[in-house]
């Protein structure tokens, strides 16, 4: 019997007017309850002071056989003994001066909660040299297991990086999930995602700045890397056009992904691209990974509400 995917139909009867009109008003994301502060409150200060003294066992305690690392400079890395590796080779490289955690806010979604908000580290390389300080944003996605366990690591920075090869670690056992096989549409949700990743590389080979900022929610916020965090839709369409004007000739662009998950009334999307590009002169094939947590809004569109990207 053939595979049918009316939300593929309804997206396809649905776009044009949807692209049309505004995203539809909404509740705000549900804050932390007292409790889920202080105890995602209590972990937050132990990984703090783990990374600010350079023990690796406290920031892997609270991950799993599928927790995924995602960050600059290296592809993402899956598992507690691998992203205990990566850490390793970390603190092995430098030394941690200073570590602090900004501006930090609580997503209760359910049987998961997402942290996210910025940081500021400063590193001195152990072979000696000029020492790093970074800003960035983090994302971390929490699920509830026995104890609250960790599936997402995520980080970015604010601004290209001119000394980012030395966040760069070779011999970490890692995945390039752009070159993984990508999930199989045989499902209404798995087919609207590939939808709306199709629609999404259209915007961007073309640099539609209006037609890629539809996908967010009102209430969004997104952690773009080499740049400041976007909270709102009115401040991620800002972002989006100018972000627009930067971009290079896409000369191929596919965008994928390789796990959807669905938990308390949130769609998980962990996704990635390979871009060909150029750019005057200069030309290169890129790679990255991101996260998206969509919503599905009272037009029954989803809409994402958060999102963290890295290159790999």
């Amino acid at each position: 019997m053939p595979i049918r995917f009316p939300c593929l139909l309804r997206w396809t009867h649905l776009t044009a007017s949807c692209l049309l009109t505004a995203t539809s008003a909404v509740a705000a994301l549900p804050a932390a309850s007292p409790e889920l502060a202080s105890e995602l409150g209590a972990l937050r200060a132990a990984r703090i002071q783990a990374t600010r003294e350079g023990r690796t066992e406290p920031l892997t305690a609270s991950c799993t056989a599928t927790t995924r690392l995602m960050t600059e400079g290296v592809p993402t890395v899956i598992g507690a003994a691998n992203i205990a590796d990566y850490y390793r080779a970390f603190f092995a490289r430098f030394a941690v001066r200073a570590y602090t955690r900004e501006d930090p806010q609580i997503w209760d979604l359910g049987p998961r909660a997402a942290e996210f908000g910025r940081f500021t580290l400063r590193l001195a390389p152990k072979a000696g040299g000029p020492e790093l300080s970074l800003h960035g944003k983090y994302l971390e996605l929490w699920e509830q297991g026995q104890g609250w366990r960790l599936a997402v690591t995520a980080w970015n920075f604010d601004s290209w990086l001119a000394n980012g090869e030395a966040l760069r670690f070779e011999g970490i056992p890692s995945v390039r999930t752009a070159f993984q096989a990508r999930v199989p549409v045989d499902n209404d949700l798995a087919a609207e995602l590939a939808a709306n990743s199709l629609l999404m590389q259209r915007a961007l080979v073309e640099h539609d700045a209006a037609l890629w900022a539809r996908d967010y929610a009102d209430d969004a916020v997104l952690l773009p890397n080499n740049a400041p965090m976007a909270l709102g839709h009115a401040a991620i369409s800002a972002f989006i056009e100018s972000h627009c004007r930067e971009l290079p000739v896409f000369q191929q662009l596919d965008l994928r992904n390789d796990r959807i998950e669905e938990a308390g009334g949130y769609t998980y999307e962990f996704a990635s691209h390979t871009a060909n590009w150029r750019n005057g002169a200069s030309s290169g094939v890129s790679t990255g990974k991101n996260l998206r947590i969509w919503r599905r809004e009272p037009d029954h569109m989803l809409k994402m509400v958060l999102q963290i990207s890295a290159y790999d």
